[in-house]
């Protein structure tokens, strides 16, 4: 299944809010469709598959890379729900989004996909990567880059930095401290619904 490339809004009126996905909002509070309005009791299926989807989506990942995530999270020791979420959480794209340095994931990956970030001075195109503590995280030195981010900045995504994140606006560089805090995971969802999901096929 390849990356979702439609309407992000009809995703959001379906699931919910989705601050990785878009920064605007449904006019219309009930999922698109025909019988968008009817409502229905859903099944525990139902209910699992759509938290699950709130991943999928916000972080935009695709189903086998979730499959993937799902399994590394069970060989931690650890809640496996939490250990997900933190997986996501680190990748490249979404670290340069909680940043501030680009408005949405796909804005982010594709600066990353671009080569306009750096990992510890080098340029990592992979959106992907999963940043580490001790790891600087910044902007190629170049004038594009650069302005870039910097026009990005003016209107961040989300309001607040993760304290797992140290950023320097000046120098437009950040270190990771650690890793993040369940509560600073900004996407409204229960994790230990997506896991039951996966329990049933992988």
């Amino acid at each position: 299944m390849s990356r979702y490339r439609g309407p992000r809004l009809r995703v959001v009126r379906r699931l919910g809010d989705l601050p990785g996905l878009t920064r605007k909002s449904a006019r219309r509070s009930y999922p698109p469709g025909q019988h968008g309005q009817e409502r229905k009791k859903k099944s525990e299926y139902a209910v699992r598959l759509e938290e699950k989807q709130k991943l999928r989506f916000n972080y935009g990942v695709t189903e086998k890379q979730l499959l993937r995530y799902v399994r590394k999270a069970r060989r931690v020791s650890g809640s496996t729900g939490l250990v997900l979420l933190q997986l996501l959480e680190m990748r490249l794209d979404n670290v340069i989004f909680r940043l501030g340095m680009a408005p949405t994931i796909p804005a982010a990956r594709q600066l990353v996909n671009h080569g306009h970030i750096t990992v510890n001075d080098r340029v990592v195109s992979i959106a992907s990567y999963q940043c580490r503590a001790g790891e600087v995280i910044g902007v190629k030195n170049q004038d594009k880059s650069r302005a870039i981010v910097q026009t990005n900045l003016e209107f961040p995504g989300l309001a607040n930095v993760p304290t797992h994140l140290d950023f320097d606006k000046a120098k437009l560089t950040a270190r990771v401290t650690g890793v993040v805090e369940r509560e600073w995971v900004a996407l409204q969802i229960n994790e230990l619904l997506v896991v039951e999901y996966y329990s049933r096929i992988a």
